[in-house]
């Protein structure tokens, strides 16, 4: 398998003979990790399991982890979802990686369509699948959505979507994403939307493609699935909790590969994770400092603030002589954007985590500001 490097390893390998200046502080906005320490109660939690640490995990998940997700839902998205309509995963990543796989495995020649700039791991398991990939690119153009009239779409086997969107934070309301869940009946491909940014948002709600789906009448999801993740929610990446959702049919059989595979998630991280899905409180207090990092984005960078995700699409002339002048010049990293895209998709776009708390967000925009008005 022939893949390419993460952009994280493309960032440093492009910065890595660029000596920084050395009087300002480091300061990095690359990653999207929230900075900040996860809430106590969830790491009360895990610590008062950990005598279960000499117990074998369930692939399936302990009841608990399953209600607290189903409770989400239902709190959420007001989703009745049953419990096979349901699985918890060991985060996110690794199930954009092997589903995929388990889906397309008896397919001759498996068509796979995502959005493109993306994450990386949709790629990778393109490949893994030996899926041709048909790129849904996101261009300023097209308000970066999709263009859901691709004539390519009818061949295919899945199409993943990400929205709200990871790098252009924008997002599709609900008619837009039930023409999806209508072009996926037609076309019979199944539809997945990666919704891991869903609960970072500002104003309205984000909605979610299960309940596009049952508004156009497809109440058993019929080829819809979605997945969503504890990460950014609730500040806690290393509890590895998301799940996958949607389509009954299609889980049953997803589950009996999943027993094959050794990712269940260990049994105090469950019991961690079950109490922060149930928990509301803390993800509105994470939003407060999201919307007001991007309050401060707006007055140093005059940059409007997205309906969700704490990312910036800043549009730049150049995104590798922008990135590497801005480290030199000012001791800060961004993500360039053409490494999160293919085709030259994302090229003249750097991608801005607003992770940090608010004193190293006003440092770290003023220093791009300087650099801007060089």
């Amino acid at each position: 398998m022939n893949f390419q490097t993460y952009p994280f390893e493309k960032l440093n390998n492009l910065l890595k003979d660029i000596e920084p200046n050395p009087n300002y502080e480091p300061l990095t906005l690359t990653i999207g990790e929230p900075k900040f320490e996860t809430p106590k109660f969830i790491q009360d939690e895990l610590k008062d399991k950990t005598n279960l640490l000499n117990k074998y995990p369930k692939s399936s998940g302990e009841p608990i982890l399953r209600e607290a997700i189903l409770k989400f839902n239902k709190t959420r998205f007001n989703l009745n979802l049953n419990d096979n309509q349901i699985i918890p995963t060991f985060g996110t990543r690794e199930t954009l990686f092997n589903f995929p796989q388990f889906l397309l495995f008896d397919k001759k020649e498996p068509q796979m369509a995502f959005t493109n700039p993306f994450y990386q791991i949709y790629e990778g398991s393109a490949i893994a699948s030996r899926a041709k990939v048909i790129y849904l690119n996101l261009t300023k153009e097209n308000s970066f959505k999709p263009d859901i009239n691709n004539p390519e779409l009818k061949n295919c086997d899945l199409v993943i979507l990400n929205f709200p969107n990871n790098p252009t934070s924008s997002t599709l309301n609900i008619d837009e994403l039930c023409k999806w869940v209508e072009l996926a009946l037609k076309y019979n491909f199944v539809l997945l939307n990666d919704e891991c940014y869903s609960e970072i948002y500002f104003y309205k709600k984000p909605p979610s493609l299960l309940e596009a789906s049952i508004k156009v009448g497809n109440s058993n999801f019929k080829n819809i699935l979605v997945l969503n993740s504890i990460s950014k929610r609730s500040s806690a990446p290393s509890l590895r909790s998301g799940f996958i959702a949607g389509d009954a049919e299609i889980l049953k059989d997803y589950m009996t590969y999943r027993t094959y595979l050794g990712c269940a998630s260990p049994l105090p991280l469950q019991y961690a994770s079950a109490v922060a899905w149930a928990e509301e409180t803390h993800v509105q207090d994470a939003r407060d400092i999201y919307k007001k990092n991007f309050e401060i984005a707006k007055e140093v960078l005059g940059v409007e603030t997205p309906e969700a995700t704490f990312y910036i699409w800043l549009e730049v002339e150049d995104d590798l002589e922008f990135t590497k002048n801005l480290y030199k010049e000012f001791n800060l990293k961004v993500l360039t954007g053409s490494f999160l895209g293919r085709e030259e998709i994302g090229k003249n776009y750097v991608r801005i985590a607003l992770v940090e708390n608010e004193y190293k967000i006003i440092e770290a925009l003023n220093r791009i500001k300087k650099f801007l008005n060089n």
